[in-house]
């Protein structure tokens, strides 16, 4: 059962319980990201991520740690484009403690100057880590590509420059901003009482004088021509290729039929681009495609890894099974593809992570959190007409491609 609450300070809480287990998955969703961050805020959202579990005023890092893992729970967090997720999941009898340790950072962070100094380097080291990383780096450069200029193709990350400029009033001041009840959604699931999370939670916020309210943050959509190629070079073993383009948001009601072509064409072993470019051709090891929504636009990507010397094919591959999406699918396609989707979200369900993370995510960016049977009858409606009609809308957009491995631009234009 799934119930919600927003409290006096503007906070929500929402919680399904479980039957039949014993953990409880706990979780502060802040509607704030890396797309609401000015140029020089790039990265701020992901430098809180780590400085909240730097310290508070009651504890430092390791208690924070050692409090989580002597009860055999784990405490973790992530940032994404447009919200920030804090959570942690453990035994039932112990949701108190994961509780105060959430509500601690997130609403008493201490920001002492020392841990804002090494945890940047730390934030640093892992832009190094993500650079080395071809697979990441071209997904990376192909929203860029997407969104040239616009904060949806700038990396979660930020940049080198903007993390060390960066000082602890500048995040401090970004927290305070940015991290409100009003933006704030509180998810849980599992072994839970919905009343006596509500109760508590009011009682900590309470607590700590803070004023509440809070609004989301503003937010253009972008707008300009995609940038038609962006090559990176660098001395790889493999070329790295992500060929993609903006595709409907989150809210759009093609965003399901979307879905089931973008697993046709590359969701899984039996999908039109695995079969063609790894089980007939031999291409690449590595073969997929992937769609993401926001609030006003999207993304559909297909990335491929194959040997630089073949580069140039897989990509023509790939282009023509993009083309031959706008010529229709079956109604084989259709079935295999569909029940894959509702499949693995059943089955992605079956512990109180998973669950908190649905319920969470789906309030805080949609509004309402949508029965398991209603985002199944949404995928049951799909028909095959709708599938043509949606491809022929996502390939009617100018597509951009990125290239990372031993290239030059003028190698690359070659290929088409």
């Amino acid at each position: 059962m799934i119930r919600t609450s927003e409290l006096a300070c503007g906070l929500t809480v929402v919680t399904e319980r479980m039957q039949g287990v014993r953990s409880v998955a706990l979780g502060f969703w802040v509607g704030v990201g890396s797309r609401d961050e000015q140029p020089a805020e790039a990265g701020a959202s992901h430098f809180l991520e780590h400085l909240l579990f730097k310290g508070t005023s009651r504890r430092s890092a390791q208690e924070i740690a050692e409090s989580v893992d002597a009860l055999g729970g784990e405490l973790n967090a992530f940032t994404a484009k447009d919200h920030t997720a804090f959570h942690v999941r453990l035994l039932a009898d112990d949701v108190e403690v994961g509780l105060d340790v959430l509500a601690d950072i997130m609403w008493d962070p201490a920001f002492r100057p020392g841990d804002v100094e090494a945890e940047r380097q730390v934030i640093l080291e892992e832009l190094l880590m993500e650079a080395d990383e071809p697979e990441d780096l071209v997904n990376e450069l192909l929203a860029a590509g997407v969104w040239p200029g616009h904060p949806l193709g700038r990396e979660v990350l930020g940049d080198a420059g903007t993390v060390t400029a960066m000082s602890v009033d500048d995040i401090r001041g970004f927290h305070a901003a940015h991290y409100r009840p009003g933006v704030t959604v509180v998810a849980a699931a599992g072994l839970i009482d919905h009343d006596d999370l509500v109760a508590r939670i009011s009682a900590r916020w309470d607590a700590t004088g803070r004023a509440g309210g809070g609004d989301r943050p503003t937010r253009l959509a972008p707008s300009g021509l995609p940038t038609a190629v962006t090559v990176h070079r660098r001395k790889t073993e493999q070329a790295h290729l992500a060929i993609g383009f903006a595709a409907m948001g989150r809210h759009d009601p093609d965003r399901h039929a979307a879905n089931v072509l973008v697993q046709i064409l590359g969701g899984g072993a039996s999908s039109r681009l695995f079969q063609e470019v790894r089980e007939r051709r031999g291409l690449a090891y590595a073969v997929y495609a992937y769609r993401s929504g926001y609030d006003e636009t999207g993304i559909v990507g297909v990335y491929a890894a194959t040997a630089p010397s073949r580069a140039g094919e897989t990509l023509k591959v790939v282009a023509g099974e993009l083309d031959r999406l706008g010529d229709g699918v079956s109604q084989r396609e259709l079935d295999v593809a569909r029940g894959s989707i509702v499949g693995s979200m059943a089955l992605g369900l079956e512990d109180s992570g998973a669950r908190m993370h649905r319920i969470g995510r789906a309030l805080l960016v949609h509004g309402r959190v949508p029965t398991i049977d209603e985002v199944t009858a949404a995928f049951e409606s799909v028909t095959v007409d709708d599938l043509q009609r949606v491809a022929r809308r996502l390939l009617s957009t100018p597509r951009s491609l990125a290239v990372v491995g031993p290239f030059t631009e003028r190698q690359v234009a070659a290929w088409s």
